[in-house]
């Protein structure tokens, strides 16, 4: 049976962004079947036009410090690392009923996004591999 991640992304924070970057790129590079999907906050990621950093009002401080962390490390951008993941295979949705909601137009997506899906196509896609909620 091959092996499968889903990861919903829900949240539309540069820290949780990231963390789902991470997983997703690895995952594919492994082999996993991935795919994501951004819903709600989550989905004002993929629109068009420069991605902005967002934290946690806690954290908002510490955004030049994890930037600079990065950047020392050679570790790059989030959209950059699901590109790759992308490049492995992997697929990344938008959530049908929260781009209809924001009033987000297919034409209005990055073209990083495979397609818009409803919840129960993800589901259905998702069956059967891990499923993380991010």
């Amino acid at each position: 049976m091959e092996d499968k991640l889903s990861i919903i992304l829900f949240s539309g924070t540069t820290d949780k962004i990231i963390a789902a970057s991470v997983i997703a790129q690895a995952a594919a590079a492994l082999g996993t079947d991935v795919k994501v999907f951004a819903t709600f906050w989550g989905l004002l990621n993929f629109t068009k036009g420069e991605k902005k950093m967002m934290l946690p009002k806690e954290f908002e401080s510490m955004g030049p410090m994890l930037m600079e962390g990065m950047k020392r490390d050679g570790v790059k951008s989030w959209y950059e690392m699901l590109k790759e993941a992308k490049e492995f295979g992997a697929k990344i949705y938008a959530c049908s009923m929260t781009a209809s909601i924001m009033g987000i137009k297919k034409e209005d997506l990055d073209p990083i996004v495979d397609g818009v899906v409803g919840a129960a196509t993800f589901v259905q896609e998702s069956a059967g591999g891990n499923t993380l909620f991010i």
